[in-house]
């Protein structure tokens, strides 16, 4: 039996400028830091080779940070060194300027036990009875079927054959695939295992034929749509004919939650979420709530996001309140027993939001009474009563 790691779409330097500046930060050095747990897994489980099918830089010209980054994390790499194989993707196609370049001062930082498919022709024998075929993207689009120019199985070969390509399995109407590959490419071509990637979930899209074409999914999700992400596929081969077994484990730090809470009881509810803070967070608040409710909210929020005294509950959090509305009303927020001249204010923007005809009206008026109220509690009138 022969065991190989199989990985892609590692997207080393990928930016996320939706998020803010420190999460950015985070989830960019998130990818390097997975690279070195990919190998742990490796090593733990003794495998003959690590397969890398695509995508490993976000782009062809990554900043000096990843290329170096990743070249020390592979030198530094306690071992046993198993033959481990990079395959340009469409996001990181082989060019002249590339990373994978012959030239590029990446390519000198590799140890010897890493190898660049920068050939059509790649082939490497594993052991006497396995083989392994791969070829790189050499644009960002293409309309060949990469695993297609394979070389074919001859007839009286019985070794274990492998390829390795990065590509597309989906044929929709309407919808341009990216260098397609035919689901049933592996059988086509006499392979025993196609290892590919591009999809950043975890998918065998075989599952019914004797050869495993499989999408191991990025080791770290880089959205929120990526529910199968932040695994690493193990690959068990016993001999030709006979189905390899896939074991999925996990090696991601972060857990992507994607979260609408339509009342209070969800919002309490997501505080309870195990390990929030390995979770990115985009939190939809879809709900309309009182002033006395918004405070509560405001503190939740507070207490997910972190101030400058202290950190968030979750790691990273993006709130949504585009569909978050205020009841109009003052409502019971506020004691009976203030000041004469503060009654009298409530009272009056009470009956402001009563006689508006105006949704704008109101919610300024509201406003104004919530601003009241915090501006209250910042001093001692709300002493003893409140809060």
């Amino acid at each position: 039996m022969l065991k190989v790691l199989h990985t892609a779409d590692w997207h080393l330097g990928r930016r996320f400028p939706s998020f803010p500046e420190e999460a950015q930060k985070k989830l960019s050095r998130a990818r390097m830091e997975v690279i070195a747990r990919v190998f742990d897994v490796a090593r733990r489980n003794g495998v003959g080779a690590v397969l890398c099918a695509g995508d490993l830089f976000d782009d062809p010209t990554p900043s000096e940070d990843f290329w170096e980054g990743l070249a020390k994390t592979l030198r530094d790499h306690p071992g046993p060194h198993v033959p481990t194989f990079l395959v340009p993707g469409n996001h990181d196609p082989l060019t002249p300027e590339s990373v994978w370049a012959p030239t590029h001062p990446f390519r000198g930082r590799l140890p010897n036990w890493v190898h660049v498919v920068d050939r059509d022709d790649f082939s490497y024998e594993l052991a006497p009875d396995v083989v392994l075929y791969a070829r790189p993207c050499r644009s960002k689009a293409g309309e060949h079927d990469l695993a297609m120019e394979l070389p074919a199985r001859e007839t009286g070969d019985k070794r274990i054959r492998i390829g390795c390509v990065h590509g597309c399995t989906f044929d929709m109407e309407g919808y341009q695939t990216n260098f397609p590959i035919s689901r049933d490419a592996g059988v086509q071509r006499g392979l025993d295992y196609l290892a590919i990637g591009d999809t950043h979930s975890f998918r065998d899209v075989t599952e019914s034929m004797p050869v495993p074409t499989v999408y191991p999914g990025a080791p770290e999700a880089t959205n929120f749509d990526e529910p199968q992400s932040g695994n690493v596929v193990l690959v068990a081969l016993f001999r030709h004919g006979i189905r390899p077994r896939i074991e999925v484990e996990r090696v991601a730090f972060w857990r992507w939650l994607d979260v609408r809470c339509c009342d209070m009881t969800q919002l309490r509810r997501l505080l309870t979420t195990p390990d929030l803070d390995r979770h990115v967070v985009r939190l939809r608040l879809d709900m309309s709530v009182s002033l006395s409710e918004e405070n509560e909210v405001e503190r939740i929020l507070r207490e997910l996001q972190g101030t400058e005294a202290a950190h968030g509950r979750a790691g990273i959090l993006l709130v949504d309140k585009s569909d978050f509305r205020l009841l109009p009303g003052s409502g019971d927020i506020f004691p009976e027993d203030l000041p004469p001249v503060i009654r009298d204010t409530i009272a009056r923007l009470d009956r402001i939001i009563e006689e508006a005809d105006d949704d704008y009206e109101k919610l300024r008026a509201t406003r104004a009474l919530g601003h009241l109220y915090r501006l209250l509690q910042s001093s001692d009138v709300l002493s003893g009563k409140a809060r």
